[in-house]
């Protein structure tokens, strides 16, 4: 793989989850960007959006989209995304989000059932994949 950088970049959300858990809101190496589970914690640790599949599945990308930006990333690098939700029934509230934000980029997109997440009041919870096409790692 001459001429690929294989750097690691760890980006954090400030999310007090990170250290002792032992994980990065994102990792870039080359030109890959992996975003890990996102769930909506709000900035003061509670839940944003309580009940709302819609605003959390919002709150969420909002976290993804900034994670994947301090990556040195775009949206448009987005190749695929993982929703996974509690209630599959409810997952048109997360797909007019998901289709607000990606309707022009199209990512590959699964939505999942889950039977729950670590906090009980977290509806929604998303991963994202990105292929940085203009990589300068």
């Amino acid at each position: 793989m001459t001429g690929v950088s294989t750097q690691r970049q760890n980006i954090s959300s400030g999310s007090p989850m990170e250290k002792p858990i032992g994980f990065s809101r994102a990792v870039r190496v080359g030109n890959t960007i992996a975003v890990a589970g996102t769930a909506p914690i709000a900035a003061d640790g509670s839940t944003a959006c309580p009940g709302d599949v819609y605003g959390q599945t919002k709150y969420c990308l909002e976290i993804i989209h900034k994670a994947i930006e301090a990556s040195g990333g775009k949206l448009q690098d987005v190749i695929r995304t993982r929703i996974m939700l509690t209630d599959i029934t409810r997952w048109q509230d997360a797909a007019r989000a998901h289709g607000e934000l990606f309707s022009d980029i199209r990512p590959a997109c699964t939505f999942v059932e889950v039977s729950r997440f670590i906090k009980e009041d977290w509806l929604v919870e998303i991963e994202a994949d990105c292929l940085v096409a203009d990589a300068k790692a």
